[in-house]
């Protein structure tokens, strides 16, 4: 722009204060509602994508029934998952001004997280919901519940909070048809006659562990067991036959979701390694592992998109009354030998655990 040209664009100098009143007016806005949006932290830098719509939808939102919960709740969002307010607001649907009154009430932010013992057990939690735990297929997961879900933090960088998002069950399959799905997508044998199933949440134990238990309208139960050790994560997934008749064709789903591990986050299947029944990812540095296995996989697989990764298990077939339980396993390995760490872990033992 030339000198001229510049001279004849300013406006006259009466509408100067007015116009620089009102930027500044602007910027002040604009600045406010940053600073309040960054007052818990910036999003998690592993996945780069737009963590949150800017219009946060909170219909799949779980407000905290009580100040207790309310309290854990923030500081599983603030310390570990690094959640922004916006995230904050779609997993419990709480307005921006009571996000901010509750972080200073708790003296909940980034700085003041509690710093864990060097021998502690590898770091679980339940997943808060919030921020979609995939990538990529969304259609194929719409409003994922959170009490299948739990994150389990990866052990090389305690500071980095990465992790991993373990689904299980993600869906149950029988002779009945789709029995149960952790999200919305195909029709359950229960979306198909209109009833709903009440929402959940994991029991946190004293001693680091989770479980759960639901029974369907039909007498079928089933349920699960997070035990974190410092060298792996062992679950345990039970299901009991309540019904009058044998069920058969029990095919279970697990799923292992990589989007906020740091290095795992990449939408290809050309990381992952699958062998029956274990499964791991490859980091991008090819250094790294995250290994899963369940006890009578039936199915080793992984979706690209997601991106996830799966050992899928089958129970047996369960006359009435009868229970069945199967075990899992999920570790981090370091090093190169993939094959001769899978023999490490079967020398384990993990499936009479």
């Amino acid at each position: 722009m030339s000198e001229k040209e510049n001279t004849q664009s300013q406006k006259p100098n009466s509408f100067r204060p007015l116009t620089v009143s009102f930027v500044l007016a602007f910027i002040t806005l604009l600045m406010g509602g940053l600073v309040s949006d960054f007052l818990v932290c910036a999003p998690h830098a592993v996945y780069a994508g737009t963590l949150v719509e800017k219009d946060t939808n909170v219909a799949n939102a779980r407000r905290p029934a009580n100040t207790e919960k309310l309290e854990y709740w923030l500081k599983n969002m603030v310390w570990y998952h690094r959640f922004t307010n916006e995230e904050i607001k779609a997993a419990t649907g709480l307005t921006k001004k009571e996000i901010i009154s509750a972080l200073k009430k708790f003296n909940i932010r980034q700085g003041n997280r509690p710093k864990r013992a060097e021998d502690a057990p590898l770091l679980v939690m339940p997943y808060p919901g919030g921020r979609h735990p995939r990538i990529g297929f969304l259609d194929g997961e719409i409003e994922p519940q959170r009490e299948t879900k739990f994150s389990v933090f990866t052990p090389w960088e305690p500071s980095s909070y990465s992790y991993v998002v373990v689904d299980v069950p993600e869906a149950i399959w029988s002779n009945l048809g789709l029995t149960y799905l952790a999200h919305t997508h195909i029709d359950t044998i229960w979306a198909k006659q209109g009833i709903d199933l009440p929402k959940l949440e994991w029991n946190r134990r004293a001693d680091g562990t989770l479980d759960i238990e639901r029974k369907l309208p039909n007498g079928i139960a089933f349920g699960m067991h997070v035990k974190p050790t410092k060298e792996a994560v062992r679950m345990e997934l039970w299901l009991k036959n309540g019904t009058d008749k044998k069920l058969s064709d029990l095919r279970v789903q697990n799923c292992v979701m990589t989007k906020m591990a740091a290095g795992f986050e990449q939408q290809t299947n050309d990381n992952k390694v699958l062998t029956n029944p274990y499964v791991a990812c490859r980091s991008s540095n090819s250094k790294r592992w995250i290994i899963t296995a369940w006890e009578n996989c039936n199915n080793p697989w992984a979706n690209d998109k997601c991106p996830c990764f799966h050992s899928d298990p089958k129970f047996p077939d369960l006359e009435p009354g009868q229970t069945y339980r199967l075990h899992g396993w999920l570790s981090f390995y370091e090093g190169t030998d993939i094959k001769a760490e899978f023999k490490r872990i079967e020398a384990t033992g993990w499936r009479k655990k």
